[in-house]
Parts: C-alpha cells; structure tokens; sequence
C-alpha cells in the first residue's frame, strides 16, 4: 500500500492553489480543466484539493474547516521557521502560533489558510546524539 494523496474540502480549488504557492513556495502540479479539482507537487504524497460543490454533487456533505477546533494540520518542513511563517503571513495566513522550540527538538509554528486549515511550519526533529 503506498500513501498517494490527502484530498482536503474547499469551496475555490484554484484560488486555494494559488494560495499554497504565494505562502509556502508549493508547486501546482494538476488543475482540472473544470476547477474542482488540483492537487500541488509535495514529494511523492501529493496535497490534494477537491471543491465543496463537486463533492456535494458525489453525495458527500463536507464540513467547514475550523482553525478553533481543527481535528488535524497539515504539517510543512523547513530549514527556516522564521522565514516561512514572514512568506505565509505576507501571502495572508492567519497567525495562529508564532515561531517556538519544542522540548522534542522541533522548532515549530502555526498558521491558518483561507479555508480554515490548520497549517503547521517545522524543522526537522533534532533527535537526541546516542552517545
């Protein structure tokens, strides 16, 4: 089994793409000709956006994203926090958490997307030197 895609609910694909692009440096990879669907270039695990219309149309009933309650974050590695949350916050991401170190080696910080995602900006963990 191979982990391909995470597909996320949002009423304007493109505007959504284009956000990814402008705040986290992400590439589109694929925009469906009708709009509702796109996904962006992330390694081999795309990031992955369907519209709420399509999915209504597929008998789904998608729930609005919540930045005061999400159920989970997407979660984007950098080499510098500080300078991809300055980028997100530019490209009109709203500040959740601002740059912090972890006690688990991890420098992390929060943001929101237009759509109500949670969007988490980290450095690799440092793990501990066995020795």
């Amino acid at each position: 089994m191979l982990f391909r895609y995470a597909i996320f609910y949002v009423d304007d694909v493109a505007a959504t793409l284009s956000f990814y692009e402008r705040a986290f440096g992400l590439q589109t990879g694929f925009l469906h000709e009708s709009g509702d669907y796109g996904e962006l270039v992330t390694g081999e695990t795309r990031l992955a956006f369907s519209s709420t219309k399509l999915m209504r149309q597929l008998g789904k009933k998608p729930a609005p994203a919540a930045l005061t309650s999400p159920t989970f974050e997407i979660a984007l590695e950098t080499d510098d926090v500080a300078a991809a949350l300055s980028r997100a916050l530019a490209a009109g991401a709203t500040p959740v958490q601002e740059v912090r170190e972890e006690p688990w080696g991890q420098t992390t910080a929060y943001v929101g997307d237009p759509n109500g995602y949670l969007v988490e900006l980290c450095s690799a963990v440092q793990l501990p030197n066995p020795g």
